[in-house]
């Protein structure tokens, strides 16, 4: 037998003696996960979305009331965006609670609201691509379909000593066709869900604990000592900081309890969400981005903007400081206390739906006429003060949406919070809020 003859039937006793090993172990320890205890492709697309740069432990809590919710594709189909938004709250990524509804009504709309398990079809669902339809179609449908995501790529990395760098494109296609031969017939649901166990669990990034993994007698990587190198992967660009001054707005006369917050576009970073008012901070003195601005200069800044958005507000004080992470830019946000003024610079129309939109919060009305309020950029005159330092396309500077979108305010007490779907850090800001007033108030 030639060399080469050889390293093929090692090659070939490898991926046999790693296949049946991986899944003798999975049978025996893989763990009891919600959607896991049915094959109803529907529940297993939901966990597979929210798994998405999430934790297990994360994602159980946020798949058992999403399915409670919206039992199958029609409801969360026909479910307006923002009671999805709300039940996605928390979990971050909410681009991915968007593509999950707008899939949903395409499978409600094209396939009779059954998931399909054909791949061209399963493939051309919005939000879905190569690693999720894997999923879907082999562990619901056991279809002999490669799932390849990280944990599987640094797996195949270590056992089969892969140096490939693991972010490149041509990485992936090998990975998915090494995958795909792994497949044992008529296991590819428990196989998959077997090696993404393998990955979660024991050949983890860090610390890979190989005296317990069911396959470490043939791993490569372990014979030739390198485990902890690999998988290649080139580091990708670290996210861009940014300052942000936020204003906490608190409410005096029929707001009193209640803080002010404004919703953002309908497109773009953290469409139609809620959150405190903010805006790009200028640059400090000498121009050092991680230096801040001073405070007489924040509060100078920040009472501008809030007025070029018709907001009569007076920042008062810096409160707290907090941070927002996104895949390219890192917010970090000063938020300040604000108070409300009495009167507002604006136009009797504006007075009077910028006051129409706070009187139906305060009363819990739920006429569409007065819950879809906008407050305008405000006169002309403030706007050709400041149109220069804040103009309009600076309100939301992070490059979301149009800022003709924008705008819509409500003023909101803690029980109002269940009705409008927040990012996590405006949640934990407003909840820091009312903690603390009730704290004040002995409630």
């Amino acid at each position: 037998m030639t060399t080469n003859e050889q390293q093929e039937s090692y090659q070939q006793e490898a991926k046999l003696f790693f296949s049946r090993n991986l899944l003798e172990w999975y049978h025996g320890q893989k763990r009891d996960l919600p959607w896991r205890r049915h094959r109803n492709p529907y529940y297993i697309w939901i966990s597979e979305i929210m798994l998405q740069q999430t934790r297990v432990d994360t994602v159980i809590p946020y798949f058992n009331r999403f399915i409670e919710r919206f039992p199958t594709v029609e409801s969360l189909a026909d479910a307006p965006e923002e009671d999805v938004l709300k039940c996605w709250e928390g979990l971050g990524y909410y681009s991915r609670a968007r593509n999950l509804q707008h899939a949903a009504q395409q499978v409600k709309e094209q396939y009779g609201g059954q998931v399909p398990d054909d791949r061209d079809a399963v493939f051309s669902l919005k939000g879905v691509g190569p690693y999720t339809a894997g999923a879907i179609l082999s562990i619901a449908f056991n279809r002999p379909e490669p799932a390849v995501d990280g944990n599987v790529m640094r797996v195949l990395s270590r056992y089969f000593l892969i140096e490939d760098d693991i972010a490149k494109g041509p990485t992936r296609v090998k990975m998915e066709r090494l995958a795909a031969e792994l497949i044992p017939e008529g296991e590819a649901s428990h196989f998959n869900q077997a090696l993404m166990e393998l990955g979660a669990l024991i050949c983890t990034p860090k610390s890979p604990r190989c005296l317990l993994c069911p396959v470490m007698e043939h791993c490569s990587a372990r014979l030739a000592g390198c485990e902890t190198s690999l998988p290649v992967k080139t580091k990708a660009k670290p996210p861009r900081p940014e300052e942000r001054l936020a204003a906490l707005v608190e409410g005096r006369g029929a707001h009193a309890g209640r803080v002010l917050i404004r919703q953002r576009p309908s497109s773009g970073l953290l469409a139609r969400m809620w959150e405190l008012p903010h805006w790009p901070a200028p640059p400090a003195e000498g121009g050092d981005p991680a230096a801040l601005l001073p405070e007489t200069a924040a509060l100078d800044r920040l009472r501008r903007s809030l007025l070029q958005a018709g907001i009569l507000a007076r920042p008062e004080e810096h409160w707290m400081a907090a941070e927002h992470t996104f895949s390219h830019i890192v917010w970090t946000l000063q938020v300040y206390r604000c108070r409300e003024e009495e009167a507002l610079p604006l136009a009797a129309e504006g007075r009077a739906l910028y006051g129409a939109a706070g009187e139906a919060a305060a009363a819990g009305t739920s006429d569409p006429l007065l819950d879809t309020g906008t407050v305008p950029s405000g006169p002309s005159s403030s706007a050709g003060l400041f149109a220069e330092e804040n103009s309009p396309a600076e309100r939301f500077a992070d490059g979301s949406g149009h800022p003709e979108d924008a705008g819509a305010v409500r003023w909101i007490s803690r029980s109002d919070m269940a009705n409008y779907a927040f990012p996590n850090v405006f949640l934990k800001l407003l909840n820091a809020y009312f903690d603390e007033q009730e704290g004040k108030h002995g409630n």
